[in-house]
């Protein structure tokens, strides 16, 4: 029984994530010029001791016509690092020039339409039970 429960729990989640995934409009994400960009690979820091102080796994990114900079030490891996600081440099390209119509920005206002809704059924839920318990209390 419980099994069945997180299974749909999961389930409605998931179609929850989908429908708001197909909602938001990735027409004005803008995209990366390689000529625009200055990468550099240098060392880490932080927890991990002689093999982050050695490895040069860090990534260091600046979009130059905007100014803006990205450095990521996600993982050891230099090319996922690469990969993950070119994905943080678009979000942030894309809430500095979308601003409300940015990705971030959509997803977070659907995200609240939508707790709003439960909150709003959660009311009604609350409403019903009081209903119920004056009703027990008359008879």
């Amino acid at each position: 029984m419980i099994n069945r429960i997180r299974i749909s729990f999961l389930a409605n989640n998931f179609r929850w994530y989908s429908s708001i995934k197909k909602r938001i409009d990735y027409t004005q994400v803008p995209t990366l010029n390689e000529a625009d960009l200055e990468e550099q690979q240098i060392k880490g820091s932080g927890p991990g001791g002689q093999k982050i102080n050695k490895t040069s796994s860090c990534i260091f990114l600046r979009h130059i016509p905007t100014g803006m900079v990205v450095k990521c030490q996600e993982t050891r891996s230099v090319h996922q690092n690469k990969k993950i600081a070119r994905q943080l440099l678009i979000t942030k390209l894309d809430n500095y020039f979308n601003k409300e119509n940015s990705v971030e920005a959509q997803t977070k206002r659907l995200e609240n339409r939508k707790s709003a809704a439960n909150e709003q059924k959660k009311e009604k839920m609350r409403q019903l039970k009081g209903q119920w318990k004056e009703r027990e209390n008359i008879d």
